[in-house]
């Protein structure tokens, strides 16, 4: 637990180092003058970078672990009662669809605040 813990740490402070110098080449081109710098749009991405990854993290996550309990209980169902396996594969699908579409969501918010991240319009 303690190891897996500096090594999350040591990754969320490598992306908010690192995005400084992702943003300079950008920056490059319309440098403001000497002395001024604004970490302010490095840390957003930054920022941004981390929680995209934790959407992901826990939606995976969640999503894993209710697709693992769906199946364990549906082969317990079907092997005390053999008969029921067409209803309770039906069954066991759909649920595993809609449990599906819950890591699809969490991708899709991953990938809006990496491409299309709202609080970028503001910093300028």
């Amino acid at each position: 637990m303690k190891k897996s813990l500096i090594y999350s740490v040591l990754a969320i402070v490598l992306v908010i180092v690192s995005a400084p110098f992702v943003l300079a080449a950008q920056g490059a081109a319309a440098a403001p003058p000497a002395g001024t710098v604004d970490y302010t749009k490095a840390i957003v991405i930054g920022c941004s970078l981390i929680a995209a990854g934790l959407a992901i993290a826990f939606g995976t996550i969640g999503t894993g672990n209710g697709m693992g309990a769906g199946l364990n209980g549906a082969t317990n169902a079907v092997g005390r009662n053999p008969e029921a396996q067409g209803k309770i594969l039906l069954t066991m699908m759909v649920g595993l669809a809609m449990i599906e579409s819950l890591a699809i969501y969490a991708l899709v918010v991953a990938l809006i605040v990496l491409y299309a991240n709202p609080l970028l319009k503001y910093i300028g």
